[in-house]
């Protein structure tokens, strides 16, 4: 089995965002970058299954040079090699249609993402992904079973979970429940001293024409001072809520 997983490059979620000057691009400066979390599940989902099944795994990111750190780090968790597409991360439209290339050509049996990245939240490069390659796809799920050929897929529906199947290709973008938190995987030195050897290629992109254009970022205003009512003064508490915030 050909698991590709798709690892997008994420800041710390504690770091601290800014745009540049004229508000259209983030400000990368000091800011440490991760592997995007709802991708770290599927990624540990591909290990296990790898140590299961004797699956194959390859990780693919969109972007620059500067995303390499966070692909070795795929590969010191367990990932067998990584492909870097050479171009920036535009516009979802874009990423999917440089993975849907990888995908095609290499022939893979599961495609496995996060439900959405961490950083513009677009939630549309799986779906993207699925539709240009006309393969099955489940989104949001939360737990995954071979059989074969085929998968089983738990996704998260409102006011439960739905249990579906398909045969390979899937598309399958995972979340937090597709593994247990405590099953995520931390590179050790072994893992780090053989991500070193492993191969990390790099290929031009498909030139396509953006169907996005940035207008610009703004951050949400500071939050203001804040009023401390004591705890049995209900009256003083609706006044405000009333006069001032205008809430009620």
């Amino acid at each position: 089995m050909k698991i590709l997983v798709c690892i997008s490059s994420v800041p710390d979620t504690t770091a601290k965002i800014n745009f540049t000057g004229d508000g259209k691009e983030f400000d990368k400066n000091g800011v440490q970058f991760v592997i995007n979390p709802h991708d770290e599940f599927s990624l540990t989902r591909a290990v296990q299954l790898q140590e299961t099944q004797g699956a194959k795994i390859t990780v693919v990111t969109v972007g620059d040079a500067s995303v390499e750190p966070v692909m070795r780090k795929a590969l010191a968790i367990g990932a067998d090699e990584a492909i870097r597409v050479n171009a920036d991360a535009r516009d979802g439209f874009f990423v999917a249609t440089q993975i849907a290339k990888i995908a095609k050509e290499g022939g893979y049996d599961l495609i496995l993402t996060g439900r959405e990245s961490i950083d513009y939240n677009g939630g549309e490069v799986p779906g993207l992904v699925a539709g240009i390659l006309d393969y099955g796809f489940v989104n949001g799920c939360v737990g995954l079973t071979i059989n074969g050929n085929s998968a089983e897929a738990v996704r998260e529906i409102d006011g439960g979970k739905e249990t579906v199947s398909g045969d390979f290709p899937l598309v399958i973008a995972g979340q937090k429940g597709l593994v247990d938190e405590t099953e995520l995987r931390i590179p050790n030195m072994r893992g780090i001293m053989a991500a070193r050897t492993k191969p990390l290629n790099v290929v031009e992109a498909e030139q396509i024409e953006s169907k996005l254009k940035v207008v610009g970022y703004v951050k949400p205003p500071s939050r203001g001072n804040v009023t401390l009512i004591d705890k049995d003064n209900v009256a003083e508490l609706v006044r405000l809520l009333h006069e001032e915030a205008k809430v009620i």
